[in-house]
């Protein structure tokens, strides 16, 4: 079994991931962030893409899946939905990490790199583009010529480290971990 929880507000839902859907024991299940349906992987070779109830119907567990995909790669885990929701990531016990489109449910690309079966992935978050490096918010209202001697007063070595911190921002990461012992990390489009 799986679960996943989703707290808005004063409504708690738990998505509970089980064999409906699925001939074998669910082993991640992962919320999308516009909460209105969650992924499931398992030790067969089925994804699931369930929805996700809202208001009275919450108690329902009957609901059928919108979706079911048969991979052909038995042993997928670690399900996670990207915060834009277009795409979600599964590790699997064959090293690979899959990449899939969360519209579709179909493979976009396979990470090859681990030595043993993957077991986690997480994407980061993209971060506000507002925010400078120290974390506070950019004025859109300062003065300008103000911003044009600070920015002649960067050095070269700045400039190359606030475009290398501009790109960690704006990417979207995604990391994989696996029984060999090691993490890694990817940029998806």
């Amino acid at each position: 079994m799986a679960l996943g929880i989703l707290a808005e507000t004063s409504l708690i839902q738990v998505a509970a991931g089980y064999e409906s859907g699925h001939t074998m024991p669910v082993l991640s299940l992962s919320i999308s962030p516009s909460h209105d349906h969650y992924f499931t992987s398992s030790a067969d070779a089925i994804l699931a893409k369930h929805p996700l109830p809202a208001g009275k119907s919450i108690w329902k567990t009957d609901l059928k899946p919108f979706k079911i995909s048969q991979t052909k790669h038995s042993g997928q885990q670690g399900c996670q939905v990207r915060s834009d929701s277009r795409v979600f990531a599964t590790a699997g016990w064959d090293s690979r990490v899959r990449v899939y489109s969360a519209k579709t449910m179909k493979e976009l690309a396979v990470l090859k790199w681990h030595k043993g079966g993957c077991y986690a992935t997480a994407f980061a978050a993209i971060l506000d583009d507002t925010a400078d490096l120290d974390g506070e918010s950019v004025s859109e209202g300062s003065d300008s010529s103000t911003n044009l001697a600070v920015a002649r007063q960067s050095s070269a070595v700045s400039t190359v480290q606030q475009q290398r911190d501009e790109k960690a921002r704006s990417t979207h990461w995604l990391a994989a971990g696996s029984k060999d012992g090691k993490v890694s990390l990817w940029d998806i489009y």
